[in-house]
C-alpha cells in the first residue's frame, strides 16, 4: 500500500528516532509499503520519519542511478537500526533532492566512504565499507533518523535563498506527483 510522504516542516521529521526489536509488529508488510511508496514516489530511499513513524528503519533501492554510480547496482537494502561511522576520505559536493522536500534541489558536501552497521529485515547483523554514491544515499537516509535533513547541510546564506520555496511546502502550496501529508496548521 502507498502511504503519504510527510514533507518538510512536519514535527516527525525534526525527531529522533527509535531502535527496533524483532518483535516488532507487521514489518515486512511495513517494509514492502515503504518500497511501494519509494517506488511510486521515484525514489532511491525511504525513511521511516518520511512516512510519520520515528523508528530506526529505511529501505534503499539504488540500482536506478547504476548507470552513472556503478557501486549502486543492484543495490536493494533493508537498513534496521543503522549505525554510520564516518571514515577518513575526500569529501565531495554533490546535487540531493528529498522527497520531503519536493521541488527543491541542493549541493551538499558529504565524505565519499562511510562504513556501515546494521540489522537486515530479518535481524540479521551486517557491516561493510561503502562509498560512493550509495554511502551518499545512506548518510541522507540515516539523516532522516537522526531528524535532519539535506537542508542541514547547506550554508545559512544557500538556506535563507531558498526560504520562499520552504515555506510553500510548510504552507501546503507545492503540489506532488505522490501522496504527501503536510505539517500540521498552526492554531492562532
Amino acid at each position: 500500500m502507498k502511504l503519504p510522504v510527510y514533507l518538510y516542516g512536519h514535527p516527525v521529521l525534526r525527531r529522533k528516532s527509535e531502535t527496533i526489536n524483532s518483535d516488532y509488529p507487521e514489518l515486512k508488510k511495513l517494509l514492502d509499503d515503504m518500497f511501494e511508496t519509494m517506488y511510486a514516489s521515484e525514489g532511491v530511499g525511504l525513511a521511516a520519519p518520511q512516512i510519520g513513524r520515528n523508528d530506526r528503519i529505511v529501505v534503499i533501492d539504488a540500482d536506478p542511478v547504476s548507470e552513472n554510480n556503478p557501486e549502486c547496482a543492484g543495490r536493494k537494502m533493508v537498513l534496521i537500526n543503522p549505525v554510520v561511522e564516518i571514515l577518513d576520505g575526500e569529501k565531495i559536493t554533490r546535487g540531493e533532492g528529498c522527497l520531503s522536500l519536493p521541488g527543491l534541489s541542493e549541493n551538499v558536501t558529504r565524505i565519499e566512504h562511510i562504513k556501515l552497521q546494521w540489522e537486515d529485515e530479518n535481524f540479521t547483523k551486517h557491516e561493510e565499507i561503502i562509498s560512493g554514491f550509495l554511502a551518499r544515499i545512506v548518510q541522507h537516509e540515516c539523516d532522516h533518523l537522526e531528524g535532519k535533513l539535506y537542508i542541514d547541510h547547506i550554508s545559512p546564506i544557500r538556506k535563507q535563498l531558498i526560504r520562499t520555496k520552504l515555506n510553500n511546502i510548510i504552507s501546503g502550496k507545492t503540489r506532488c506527483d505522490y501522496a504527501v501529508r503536510y505539517a500540521p496548521k498552526k492554531k492562532k
